[in-house]
């Protein structure tokens, strides 16, 4: 049996716990998780290296899942574009179900692998692609589809489960197996090893994105000034490495477009 499907010794009397019982057991869980990806730091290496590499050359980092594997892919791509300024379609999220499944459960979708063949091929693949294929148990049919057609391209292909030996684990060029065990909830996948896997999708994206100098020092050098918040933000970074207080740095900015890396450029220069 799957490691993720099999009952938790810890929780067999769930529903007899009280509260505070239940949130103990839970917050133990939740530590597990982050174990479980301290466990595999030198696969996640391997993979944010691949990444980088597929990206210098012009490539892709495109993560394809389902449930809740896929909504975790497609909230780290939306997310990440912004975030490190680098232009819509460099980091893509794909996930069985399409935008639909978003918001509700598509579980037919994960069992259709020529879904997941259809969906990838959508994207036009290019060797320099990095394919990420997302799924806890590791045995999703569209995820293997998916990443199947791409590693039939050329593309390097890493992926993300929670058990050892499944058929994901077996086709991915790199994997990363995050062993979370069982749930707090028998098979509830959501829990630990999504927390697990949003771990380690944040890793993949942010160390990228920092060789790829998207970041300066620790500190996001390419947002865009698209609402109050974020300009507010980027008077903060322009204050802090220029040393300045905030209307100057506001001033700072507004001379260089509202774009953070011009006004390091010019100091540069001046």
């Amino acid at each position: 049996m799957l490691k993720t499907e099999m009952r938790n010794p810890k929780t067999t009397y769930l529903d007899r716990m009280t509260t505070a019982e239940m949130l103990r057991v839970i917050q133990e869980e939740n530590f597990n998780a982050v174990k479980a990806v301290d466990g595999c730091l030198d696969a996640i290496e391997r993979a944010v290296d691949a990444v980088t590499e597929s990206m210098r050359k012009g490539g892709r980092l495109i993560y394809v899942g389902a449930g809740t594997s896929g909504r975790l892919g497609v909230l780290d791509a939306s997310e990440a574009c912004p975030t490190f300024g680098v232009p819509e379609g460099t980091i893509v999220g794909v996930m069985a179900g399409g935008v639909e499944a978003l918001y509700r459960a598509g579980e037919p979708e994960e069992d259709s692998a020529e879904f997941g063949e259809r969906d990838i091929k959508a994207l036009h693949l290019v060797p320099a692609d990095c394919v990420v294929g997302i799924s806890a148990a590791g045995g999703a049919e569209y995820v293997l589809a998916a990443v199947g057609y791409a590693k039939s391209l050329g593309c390097t292909t890493v992926g993300l489960t929670c058990n050892d030996g499944s058929p994901l684990a077996k086709l991915a060029d790199i994997v990363i197996v995050t062993d979370t065990g069982a749930e707090v909830v028998t098979g509830s996948t959501r829990m630990k090893a999504g927390t697990a896997h949003k771990l380690v999708l944040n890793m993949l994206s942010t160390c990228s994105m920092v060789h790829l100098g998207n970041v300066y020092e620790n500190m996001m050098v390419n947002l865009s000034p698209t609402n109050d918040k974020l300009r507010e933000r980027m008077i903060g970074i322009v204050s802090e490495i220029h040393g300045v207080g905030r209307e100057e740095a506001r001033s700072l900015l507004e001379r260089a477009d509202w774009k953070i890396r011009n006004t390091i450029i010019s100091a540069e220069e001046g």
